[in-house]
């Protein structure tokens, strides 16, 4: 597989080590003989048609940037090569932009154009543009993968599509976001204020330094707009999403839920007909009052009940597990096609 990745912050760059540790298991276990023909950050690209040494990439990028590393060719227009390169992958990590979706969605655009499979952990370009992209990959031939998109390492959305086979979901609830989760637990277990929760959340790396997009909800929109589409068929995006976040949040409120047996816990519902993300109570047993920064969710089946997955729903190297889970469900689809000739 030759792949262009894009996107080096700790997503890329754990991915990275992963390739320089796990080469030789990726190759004997799953087929997956991956070639870095380029990749890319904000600052530019270099390619290299015979492959890059993730390492060495990885490398460069900590030390003093991608021109740096002294082999293959640097651009300053990394959108460009996908239609130069030859390739047959793109990898997404960059960051998530709900404002229009960029760079993300033009380099998938770019990429299904030009015919190439595309696996992405970025939600801006999805949440806000899912129906058409899901139409033109599907128009063109080729796999758009996405996993890492909601719940990070959690394989969410394939534990979904499992419980909707021959059954039919009707719902699905989550905590999608551990910023947001961690913050109501620690208000939850010592009385914090929400303000305090935050900093504390903040020193503890658990939040950024603007935690707008988690605590406005809009992080939850995202993940559950997603998650709405690829197992409800929803056609939605991020727009038709009823939004609420913790901000208002007080710590008297979270008391006087826990006094009656309940968490105050943000969610995002999706029913096939309505999203909607805000904070709402569930019973402290529920399988969605998970604490700290771990991630639930919970899929509504009309015959088999509800099933629930929980796990670290962030991180480096938990999300880019996610980005090896759908190269090996590519890989999977591509050999299928080939035995079938």
């Amino acid at each position: 597989m030759r792949a262009i990745l894009v996107g080096l912050g700790v997503v890329g760059q754990s991915l990275l080590q992963m390739l320089s540790e796990r080469y030789e298991e990726l190759r004997d276990r799953y087929g997956i003989g991956l070639r870095l023909v380029a990749v890319a950050d904000s600052g530019g690209a270099i390619t290299k048609a015979s492959g890059l040494n993730p390492a060495r990439v990885l490398q460069a990028k900590r030390a003093g940037g991608l021109k740096s590393l002294g082999d293959g060719n640097f651009t300053d227009d990394p959108l460009g090569l996908i239609g130069e390169l030859e390739a047959d992958i793109l990898i997404d990590a960059t960051p998530t932009n709900i404002v229009d979706g960029e760079p993300s969605y033009s380099y998938i655009r770019s990429a299904i154009l030009h015919g190439l499979d595309v696996v992405t952990v970025s939600k801006g370009g999805l949440a806000l543009y899912f129906p058409a992209l899901k139409e033109l990959a599907a128009h063109r031939g080729v796999v758009l993968r996405f996993s890492g998109t909601v719940g990070g390492g959690m394989p969410a959305i394939e534990f979904g599509k499992e419980c909707g086979r021959s059954d039919r979901l009707e719902k699905v609830v989550g905590v999608l976001n551990g910023t947001t989760n961690y913050i109501l637990s620690r208000m939850e277990d010592t009385g914090q204020t929400f303000r305090d929760a935050l900093g504390e959340a903040q020193r503890l790396g658990y939040a950024e330094r603007d935690p707008t997009l988690d605590i406005s909800g809009l992080d939850t929109a995202c993940k559950i707009t997603i998650l709405a589409n690829e197992v409800l068929g929803m056609g939605a995006t991020l727009s038709d999403v009823r939004v609420s976040g913790i901000e208002e949040i007080d710590v008297d409120e979270v008391r006087a839920a826990r006094e009656r047996g309940l968490a105050v816990r943000l969610l995002g519902v999706a029913d096939g007909r309505r999203l909607e993300v805000s904070p709402q109570t569930v019973g402290e047993r529920d399988p969605l009052a998970v604490k700290g920064a771990l991630n639930a969710v919970t899929f509504k089946a009309s015959y088999s009940g509800s099933h629930t997955i929980t796990g670290k729903g962030a991180g480096g190297p938990e999300t880019a597990t996610s980005i090896l889970r759908d190269l090996v469900a590519i890989k999977m689809v591509r050999v299928a096609e080939v035995s079938r000739i």
